[in-house]
């Protein structure tokens, strides 16, 4: 395992929240918004998702029903023993957290996204199906920040068998927005440089939320979680699950 790739999982707290990181990343993304939320007195967990913090070739092993099954585990975990369990989520974590809203419902009591995809209108994703035959891995797109010496711990590479699998659950993913009723934060940088716009504005036209509210990031990119306005984004979070804690 890479250096500072750990979970991290604080035990107190009544309100849990499940802090899922984005694709080719590692905990070390997430990890200051884990530790200012256990601060705020909630229970935490942040695991590190299958095929991530060691090598992209391991990854490139793994797919989404890997992803999705890891994130179910700690999700079952949290809600076992707290009152209300909330999900936090970077990049394609956003997708996982947006899974279980689906499948759980009013179990997932709020959700707090940064620069969420589930859909990508790029069409160089079109060759992805046969990229994947021909070679293993393409450049990756690690450590999209703004600020000066952040490192999110990203794979140089990304595995396109991995990203085909993942490529492969968006139809049904995006299908079945409309069941989603839990209450929505959704952070989103004016510049990144990893994620287009086309994934925000598809969530908010499709779920059936009815406490939405959407925060524009201007000073940060992609991993805004490690960027000028992760401060910004750990104390809105905090406040917002902490309401939806109250009703």
């Amino acid at each position: 395992m890479r250096p500072d790739a750990e979970p991290f999982y604080s035990s107190n707290g009544s309100f849990g929240v499940l802090l899922l990181h984005g694709f080719t990343g590692s905990p070390r993304s997430m990890r200051p918004w884990a530790q200012h939320l256990a601060a705020d007195g909630f229970r935490v967990a942040l695991p590190r998702l299958p095929g991530h913090g060691t090598t992209w070739q391991e990854l490139n092993t793994v797919g989404w029903n890997d992803l999705y099954e890891a994130a179910e585990v700690e999700f079952k975990a949290l809600t076992s023993g707290c009152d209300k369990v909330f999900v936090a989520a970077l990049s394609v974590g956003s997708a996982l957290a947006l899974r279980l809203a689906e499948q759980y419902g009013e179990r997932v009591a709020g959700m707090s996204l940064v620069n969420p995809i589930i859909t990508q209108k790029d069409s160089r994703y079109r060759l992805i199906p046969l990229l994947r035959r021909m070679v293993p891995a393409l450049p990756g797109t690690a450590n999209d920040i703004a600020k000066p010496g952040q490192d999110e711990g990203g794979y140089p590479r990304i595995p396109l068998s991995s990203l085909h699998s993942l490529m492969l659950a968006g139809p049904q993913l995006r299908a079945d927005l409309p069941k989603i009723t839990s209450p929505l934060l959704i952070f989103k940088s004016s510049i990144d440089h990893v994620v287009g716009t086309s994934s925000v504005p598809f969530i908010l036209s499709s779920v059936s939320s009815t406490d939405v509210t959407l925060v524009k990031l201007e000073r940060s990119y992609h991993v805004a979680t490690l960027d000028y306005d992760a401060e910004e984004i750990f104390k809105a979070t905090s406040d917002f699950f902490g309401r939806l804690g109250k009703d």
